[in-house]
């Protein structure tokens, strides 16, 4: 059972990674309003250095020995942040439909009345799995190419068909992670 206790982390704030990290937060609101401008080329070109930033920083943060407390919330913040202004503007744009931002939002929704009874325990966060990281990739993969689906010709046409198949499958192990998470909360529970 895989649950972050803190204790092997450190509690410093002013690293290489969270710096990344704090930065694509900042991109976040930058993200939007190129969408909702309709500056789908500026707003690709920031997805993909947020998508590069956040391989990024999970790699210098083990590298450098500069995994912390801080960087372990921010980066998953970030990325349900982006996944999240990323849907609703795709929704306002009418590039995906109303019932995909539901699926996600009611995933994020479960997780979150996770959190109380983790703290009752004394525990921290629980540490992200390979299924969440696959599904977080394949959805931060997903949007970009929903947004390039509205070029026509071709390359929208790809982008459609490839951008759709990704969010089927990060959908799928976006539930599948969280159900997981619900697992290893109710194992603590009946453990505690």
């Amino acid at each position: 059972m895989s649950v972050s206790t803190g204790a092997e982390m450190s509690s410093r704030v002013l690293t290489v990674p969270n710096v990344i990290s704090m930065v694509r937060l900042a991109l976040v609101p930058v993200f939007a309003v190129l969408v909702v401008v309709g500056e789908d080329g500026w707003a690709l070109l920031v997805l993909a250095v947020s998508g590069v930033s956040d391989w990024l920083d999970g790699v210098l943060a083990r590298r450098l020995n500069q995994v912390t407390r801080l960087g372990q919330m921010l980066d998953p913040f970030a990325d349900r942040l982006f996944i999240f202004v990323t849907l609703i503007g795709l929704a306002w744009r009418e590039v995906v439909p109303l019932w995909l931002v539901l699926a996600i939002v009611a995933r994020d929704v479960l997780l979150a009345l996770t959190v109380p009874v983790l703290a009752r325990l004394g525990y921290g966060t629980l540490n992200v799995t390979m299924v969440g990281k696959v599904a977080t990739f394949a959805l931060l993969y997903a949007f970009p190419l929903l947004l390039l689906a509205e070029m026509p010709g071709w390359v929208g046409a790809a982008a459609h068909v490839v951008g759709w198949a990704f969010t089927w499958w990060g959908v799928g192990l976006y539930w599948l992670a969280g159900l997981q998470y619900v697992a290893q909360v109710r194992r603590l529970v009946a453990a505690g």
